[in-house]
C-alpha cells in the first residue's frame, strides 16, 4: 500500500512540502530558526525522530520484561531512564502532556471524556496548533507521520469526527477513540477505513507496523521526518496475536510487598478495597497480567521491523528513537485489582529508552524526567529555539549527549482530577457516593474526589513524594521512597512540620506554574528560594483553590 500525504491545503500554512534544492541561506529563512547543533548551517542533515508510545505499560511491575528485542535495539544501543514519570496517570491527560509539553493544568485535559477536554473542539482550537509535531512541520520542515491511538475521544461526532486531522501532520493514520486490536476504524488522512477481525490484515499492532514501513519506503528523501507510532498494547482488551496467545503461561502478577495488602493510612478510596482479595479477583488480575505481556510481543516485533528498515534505508544512524508509555499500571497493589489513575509509583512511572546520534550505548540515567520533556527534547533535536514555546518541560538532549556538570530539576508535578458523579452506585449501596470504575465485588478504582496533586522529588539526599487530596479531609500522603520504595507507610504525621510546610508551598507553586516557572528549583535544590510571588496566577490574583473544577 502506497501512502499518500495530506493534500497541500491540509498542511499548516507556509510549511514546505519538499526542500531538495534550497541553499543553506534560503533553508535558514524557510525553517524559521530550526538550525541548532544539527542544523543546515553546519552542513549536516537534521536528524529524524521516531516516538514509540505504548498504552498502559508499567515500568515498576516488569512491563519491559517481554520486550527483549526492544531493550537490545534501543536500550542497549542508547540510554535507559530509571526515573521517568507522567504528570497524570491516565491516557488522555498524559498524551496531551506529551503533545503540548505542558502539565494538565495548562492544557486543561483532565480525563478521558469530551467534557474533560479530551480531543474536544476547545483542545483542537487552542492546543493542537501549538503541539510539537505542528511546530516540527510548520517551522522546521519535517515530514510528520502519525499512526495509532491519538486521544481517547478522537473521532467523536461532536468534535469533528474522523474527518478532523490535527494541524501539522503530513500523514495521518489515527484510531477512532480507545485502544482495540480488531473491529476498529482508522482515519486515513481524514477518511474512515473499517477493519474486521482477520489477523493477517486487521490486527492493529501489525497494521501500524506495516503502514510505518510503507512510510519509510515512500516518504520524501529531501526532508527529515518525525514518526509517532502509538500502539494499543498492552491496553485492554489484551487481545494477543494468535502466535503469542500461549506465551507466559507460568507468569503471574508480581507478589511484591504492597500486593494484596490493606492501604493503611491512605486516602479513603484506597482504604475501601477489600483485603484480602478474593481468589476470583486474583485469578482475574493474573490472567490480565499475562495477556498484557502477550500483546507486547507484537510491539517487540514492530520495533525490530522498524529498526531493520531504518538500517536498510541508511537512516538509522541519523535517527533518534524514543520508546515510552502514557502511564503505568497496577495489578493487585493495595488490593486494587487492575487500573491506573493512582498517585503511586506503579501508576506514574513509565519506561523510557532512547537511542540516536551522539548517545553512547548501554547507559542508564537516574535524572528525573517527565513526558512533558519529550516535546522540548525533540524540538531541541530539530534545532528549534525553545524560548519561542510555552512548554513547561525541559529538553533532556544534554543528558542524552553526556553533558557534564549539568544543572537539572529535582522535582516534577503529578496531578489528577477524579471521575465520578456525586451519587451512590445502586449496585454498591454501602459505598460512598461518587465512585466509578467499580469491579463486581464493589472495589472501585476511582471517585469524583480522588482528585490530588503531588510533588515527586528526587535529589542527592531525598527521594520523596508529597501529595494532597482535594476532599473534605484535605488528606495528605507523604512517602520516603529510599526507606519505603513500595509506599506502604504514609509518614505525613511524623515528618518534620517545617519540611511539610515547604512541600505544601512548593506544590501550590507548581500547580500555578506555566512555562519557565515550572522549571524553578525545588525544595531540596541548593538554588531554592521561597518566593510567594510564584504562587500568584498569571493574571496577578492569588490562587485560592488548589484544584480547578472548570474547563476552558
Amino acid at each position: 500500500m502506497q501512502l499518500l500525504p495530506l493534500a497541500p491545503g491540509r498542511l499548516l500554512q507556509g510549511s514546505p512540502r519538499h526542500l531538495p534544492s534550497c541553499s543553506p541561506a534560503l533553508l535558514l529563512l524557510v525553517l524559521g530558526g530550526c538550525v541548532g547543533v544539527f542544523g543546515v548551517a553546519a552542513g549536516t542533515r537534521r536528524p529524524n525522530v521516531v516516538l514509540l508510545l505504548t498504552d498502559d505499560q508499567d515500568e515498576v511491575l516488569g512491563g519491559m520484561t517481554p520486550l527483549k528485542k526492544t531493550k537490545a535495539l534501543i536500550g542497549e544501543m542508547g540510554m535507559t531512564f530509571s526515573s521517568a514519570y507522567v504528570p497524570s496517570a491516565l491516557c488522555c491527560p498524559s498524551r496531551a502532556s506529551i503533545l503540548t509539553g505542558k502539565y494538565p493544568h495548562n492544557h486543561h485535559v483532565v480525563n478521558n471524556t469530551l467534557e474533560g477536554n479530551c480531543s474536544s473542539k476547545s483542545w483542537q482550537k487552542i492546543q493542537e496548533p501549538n503541539t510539537f509535531p505542528a511546530i516540527l512541520r510548520s517551522m522546521c520542515g519535517y515530514q510528520t507521520f502519525f499512526a495509532g491511538k491519538y486521544l481517547n475521544e478522537y473521532g467523536a461526532p461532536d468534535a469533528g469526527g474522523l474527518e478532523h486531522v490535527p494541524l501539522g501532520w503530513s500523514y495521518w493514520y489515527a484510531l477512532e477513540k480507545n485502544s482495540k486490536y480488531y473491529n476498529y476504524t482508522l482515519s486515513i488522512n481524514g477518511k474512515a477505513r473499517k477493519h474486521g477481525e482477520n489477523y493477517s490484515v486487521d490486527y492493529l499492532t501489525d497494521v501500524l507496523a506495516n503502514v510505518s514501513l510503507d512510510f519509510l519506503d515512500y516518504k520524501s528523501n529531501f526532508e527529515p521526518f518525525f514518526m509517532m507510532i502509538a500502539t494499543p498494547a498492552p491496553h485492554s482488551p489484551w487481545t494477543a496475536a494468535p502466535q503469542y496467545q500461549k506465551a507466559f503461561q507460568n507468569v503471574f502478577a508480581p507478589r511484591n510487598k504492597n500486593f494484596n495488602i490493606h492501604g493503611t493510612n491512605k486516602h479513603w478510596l484506597i482504604r475501601q478495597a477489600k483485603t484480602p482479595m478474593t481468589n476470583s479477583s486474583i485469578q482475574f488480575l493474573d490472567n490480565a497480567f499475562r495477556k498484557r505481556w502477550q500483546t507486547l510481543l507484537s510491539v517487540d516485533d514492530l520495533v525490530e521491523k522498524l529498526v531493520k528498515r531504518l538500517e536498510f534505508t541508511g537512516e538509522l544512524n541519523n535517527t533518534y528513537i524514543f520508546y515510552t508509555s502514557d502511564n503505568g499500571y497496577h495489578t493487585g497493589q493495595f488490593s486494587l485489582p487492575i487500573d491506573k489513575r493512582q498517585l503511586y509509583e506503579f501508576d506514574i512511572k513509565v519506561p523510557l529508552l532512547v537511542r540516536g546520534p551522539g548517545i553512547k550505548p548501554n547507559q542508564t540515567s537516574k535524572m528525573l524526567v517527565a513526558n512533558i520533556d519529550l516535546g522540548p527534547t525533540i524540538l531541541d533535536i530539530a534545532g528549534y529555539d525553545l524560548n519561542k514555546t510555552q512548554m513547561d518541560g525541559m529538553s533532556f538532549l544534554p543528558i542524552l549527549r553526556g553533558a557534564s556538570n549539568l544543572t537539572w530539576r529535582s522535582d516534577v508535578l503529578v496531578e489528577y482530577q477524579g471521575e465520578g458523579r456525586n451519587v451512590t452506585d445502586p449496585t454498591c449501596p454501602s459505598l460512598s457516593p461518587g465512585v466509578s470504575q467499580c469491579f463486581p465485588d464493589c472495589v472501585c478504582e476511582d471517585a469524583y474526589n480522588n482528585t490530588y496533586a503531588c510533588v515527586r522529588t528526587m535529589s542527592a539526599l531525598w527521594n520523596l513524594q508529597y501529595c494532597e487530596f482535594d476532599d473534605q479531609e484535605v488528606f495528605v500522603e507523604v512517602y520516603n521512597l529510599t526507606a519505603d520504595p513500595d509506599q506502604i507507610t504514609n509518614i505525613a504525621k511524623s515528618i518534620d512540620p517545617e519540611l511539610l510546610g515547604k512541600m505544601n508551598y512548593r506544590l501550590m507553586m507548581l500547580q500555578s506554574c506555566s512555562g519557565p516557572t515550572c522549571r524553578t528549583p525545588g525544595v531540596f535544590d541548593p538554588r531554592y528560594r521561597f518566593d510567594p510571588r510564584l504562587m500568584f496566577s498569571n493574571h496577578g490574583s492569588v490562587r485560592t483553590r488548589r484544584f480547578s473544577k472548570h474547563l476552558l
